[in-house]
């Protein structure tokens, strides 16, 4: 089942120069079930296109949709995890991750129900009552991914959260994001990671858009029918790399001049 259609989005911004274009005819499709990774240089509009999807914002042209309707405000049906974890200093971590759920008019019963189980699920037991300066960068991601967790969305927006953390911090943070997403019993239904690293798209994602340089627009739809866990030492997978590295410095699809715009070439293997 089709969660999310977008459909020709472009978006530009006025400025003292004139207009800027952002991206330009963006359309792709997220399904049940989904993780879909958006990669591409910086500039080329791929936090913008999240914030689009969510509602917080409006394309200047083309459309999105959410389960058949259009996207015309915030869609609580979405959460977005951010790079700089957008926690608020002065609550604690308890008090951060219960914010969505306030915001929804829930009882103070189940909003401590939902905050307990969601700091259950992303190791933040012992830590409930601490605030953000008091923990590490990755503490702080695992409050930002409990919080929008707890509002149990169809669709979780991850927009580089893994950037901001040491190596070995964001590669534990990663397996669990994997295994939340693949337990039945924990939303989301699908999730759309923006990433700048190609390897942590391939390690993550059953499906990579690769966007060109601003303004964007998509090069390909690429499969990742790699098994998991993914071995990033395969010749699979730097085979994968190197196609999706040279789709991104290339700026163009192959085989885009034959097959016309929004082609999707295959990847290695896949021909």
């Amino acid at each position: 089942m089709t969660l999310i259609e977008v459909d020709g989005v472009s978006k530009s911004f006025a400025s003292r120069h004139g207009s800027i274009s952002i991206m330009s005819e963006i359309s792709f499709d997220v399904a049940d079930s989904d993780f879909l990774a958006l990669v591409g240089p910086s500039g080329c509009g791929k936090s913008t296109l999240l914030r689009l999807i969510q509602g917080l914002d409006k394309p200047t042209a083309g459309s999105i949709r959410f389960r058949g309707h259009p996207v015309s405000q915030v869609c609580h049906e979405m959460a977005m995890v951010f790079q700089n974890f957008a926690l608020y200093p002065w609550l604690s971590v308890k008090e951060n991750v219960a914010l969505g759920l306030e915001a929804r008019g829930w009882s103070e019963a189940r909003i401590e129900a939902q905050v307990d189980r969601y700091i259950s699920v992303t190791g933040l037991v012992g830590f409930e009552e601490a605030y953000p300066r008091e923990l590490s960068g990755g503490m702080r991601q695992r409050v930002g991914l409990a919080r929008a967790l707890a509002v149990e969305p169809s669709v979780l927006l991850m927009d580089e959260p893994f950037s901001a953390l040491d190596p070995l911090t964001a590669e534990s943070l990663r397996e669990e994001v994997l295994q939340l997403w693949r337990d039945p019993a924990l939303p989301p239904e699908a999730v759309v990671l923006v990433t700048h690293n190609i390897e942590e798209a391939l390690v993550m994602a059953d499906r990579i858009i690769v966007m060109s340089r601003r303004p964007g627009r998509v090069l390909a739809g690429v499969p990742v029918n790699l098994p998991r866990p993914r071995d990033r030492k395969s010749p699979a997978f730097y085979e994968l790399t190197d196609y999706v590295y040279s789709l991104i410095t290339e700026g163009r699809g192959p085989g885009a001049a034959t097959n016309g715009p929004g082609a999707t070439p295959l990847p290695p293997g896949h021909g």
